[in-house]
């Protein structure tokens, strides 16, 4: 039996790796195409195997992947595939106001997760460039990634210091 995710995850804390897996889906409601879906697909390219052949995909223009992981851009040789992705982000960030807050918190923390442990630093610096976008438009400051690790490392008490005792109980 094989795993459906990539091989970092498998090291990471339990709590991290379950942060990363509540955003893999999407929400309901918006076009297949639309910039949350193309997002996701990069996201999901980054911590899952492509489940066709089992294969990392390493950039979010791969043809590869079916729909799940498909391409979530085309490639073009003029143009970094970090600046097609981050006009999909500022597509994303125009849009919340029709993707539920429940899903958008999912996603941030999970960008944050893949931000901060991406094995690849140039994908791992992508994502944490999201995060903070995704943080300063909620007028939050980001974690740093021992306050993550520290909130997402597999203790009660540390998941504790942070959570709000209204949530808590």
């Amino acid at each position: 039996m094989k795993n459906v995710t990539q091989e970092w995850t498998h090291s990471l804390p339990m709590m991290q790796q379950t942060v990363l897996l509540t955003a893999v889906r999407g929400p309901d409601g918006l076009p297949k195409y639309a910039g949350c879906k193309m997002l996701l697909r990069w996201y999901r390219r980054c911590l899952l195997l492509s489940a066709l052949d089992g294969k990392v995909l390493t950039d979010p223009w791969d043809a590869n992947g079916g729909s799940f992981t498909g391409p979530s851009l085309k490639h073009t040789l003029d143009v970094d595939w970090e600046e097609g992705m981050n006009a999909i982000v500022a597509d994303y960030l125009r849009s919340l106001d029709a993707i539920p807050h429940h899903f958008q918190l999912h996603l941030m923390h999970a960008v944050e997760v893949v931000g901060y442990k991406h094995p690849d630093q140039r994908v791992r610096t992508w994502w944490r460039g999201v995060y903070d976008r995704l943080v300063n438009d909620m007028h939050l400051h980001p974690e740093t990634e021992d306050e993550m690790d520290e909130r997402l490392g597999d203790t009660r008490a540390g998941w504790l210091r942070r959570a709000d005792s209204a949530t808590t109980a």
